[in-house]
């Protein structure tokens, strides 16, 4: 047997899934009337504690689309040096949003607290507004390390503090939920937008969801429509 380990998105369908798609009931998403595609959404909010969620073809689509509702063009993201948003999405935190990173940290992808707080910027005109905190569970180019819940309820304090919106890129979040025996619930609280990646841990050939509230997630699906 011949395994590749190039990545963990090159997944295929058992025949089990196979014959769960064949026979999966469809209908038109744009009117809200494929019932599996909604009642997917409806079971991972309800298991992160989200008020609605929504589903793209890819964790990068979840990712962009995610931040470019929670900015505006001009306004500046913090996140990790090695995160996956700023090296593996295409610029397209430029090409779409027209916002700027400040990559922070060091070492195994993940940042303290300090670090965050010093990378926020004061409000004055010369500076870009400092608008969303990102994180990425696992963190890819970290190796898999995984964040510690103490440490995102603590980010998400200091976000709240200053006004700052909290994204996780939770690409292979059930593999974090597993190692560190968190519950998704937790991430609900401390989070304003989650993706998570069905086609990675959970094997699925393909599919991202993006989770938040209800205002957040209609926005969301305008976004995904442009």
């Amino acid at each position: 047997m011949i395994i590749d380990l190039r990545s963990d998105t090159l997944t295929k369908p058992s025949t089990a899934m196979l014959e769960a798609m064949q026979n999966a009931s469809v209908g038109d998403d744009v009117y809200n009337e494929d019932p599996t595609v909604n009642a997917l959404q409806e079971k991972a909010a309800k298991m992160f504690g989200t008020q609605a969620a929504l589903f793209c073809p890819s964790g990068t689509m979840t990712n962009q689309i995610g931040l470019n509702v929670l900015t505006q063009a001009g306004d500046e993201i913090i996140c990790h040096a090695e995160s996956h948003i700023y090296w593996y999405e295409g610029g397209g935190l430029a090409s779409n949003s027209a916002i700027q990173v400040n990559p922070i940290g060091h070492g195994k992808a993940t940042f303290t607290l300090e670090e965050a707080k010093n990378a926020i910027r004061p409000d004055d005109v010369h500076f870009a507004r400092t608008k969303v905190i990102a994180l990425e569970n696992t963190a890819n180019r970290g190796g898999g390390v995984c964040w510690e819940m103490n440490d995102i309820k603590n980010l998400a304090a200091l976000a709240k503090v200053n006004n700052i919106k909290m994204h996780l890129d939770g690409a292979r979040l059930f593999n974090a939920l597993v190692a560190k025996k968190d519950e998704p619930l937790d991430y609900g609280k401390y989070f304003d937008s989650i993706s998570i990646c069905l086609s990675k841990g959970l094997g699925c050939p393909v599919g991202s969801l993006l989770l938040g509230s209800t205002e957040f997630i209609a926005e969301a699906k305008r976004v995904r429509k442009r």
